[in-house]
């Protein structure tokens, strides 16, 4: 079994990220599971309150969900034409202490995707994270991009992506990634 985490970037209760996320689990390959995880419960990072407390019970509880999967979907919002704050503070934490880091990430597999309402999807927040992988040691799969644009008229009204296109392209996104995760 191939387990898979995908982490949605956005906080908000009808996040598209986070239906994209939930869309993705009913057309998984055979043999493969996914677990939907957000940023929830993370604080804002700060060097004084880990140097103090340490890393915050929710941030940690994330960093062993990401060690323990076998490839990391990463689903993300863009704000402003780049990564989300709610998202790379998120990632800014799991790579605490630095120690821990290569646990965490190193040569994990990650793929990105993600949905916005505006036109251009999700490419410049795609294109932003890649130098964040590359310093994490991350394994970017670039097989396939996947930037769902037009999101609220992709999904409905209770968060259930409605798009044929949309889902065929997420379901080959998923094929190709597991193999890569597979190796």
């Amino acid at each position: 079994m191939i387990r898979l985490l995908g982490l949605s970037g956005s906080l908000r209760a009808d996040s598209y990220n986070t239906a994209l996320l939930e869309a993705a689990r009913e057309l998984l390959p055979e043999g493969v599971d996914l677990e939907v995880a957000t940023p929830h419960g993370i604080p804002l990072y700060d060097g004084d309150l880990e140097e103090k407390q340490g890393v915050p019970a929710a941030a940690e509880a994330l960093k062993d969900k990401v060690a323990a999967c076998d490839g990391l979907i990463l689903c993300t919002p863009e704000y402003n034409h780049s990564i989300p704050g709610v998202l790379k503070n998120t990632i800014d934490w799991l790579s605490r202490p630095g120690k821990d880091q290569a646990r965490v990430f190193g040569g994990r597999p990650v793929a990105l995707l993600g949905a916005s309402p505006g036109g251009f999807g999700t490419v410049l927040a795609q294109n932003a994270w890649l130098p964040v992988f590359r310093i994490l040691g991350l394994r970017y799969w670039s097989g396939m991009e996947l930037m769902v644009s037009g999101a609220h008229k992709v999904f409905d009204d209770q968060g259930r992506l409605q798009d044929e296109k949309v889902r065929d392209l997420l379901g080959k996104h998923l094929a190709g990634f597991t193999d890569f995760v597979r190796g």
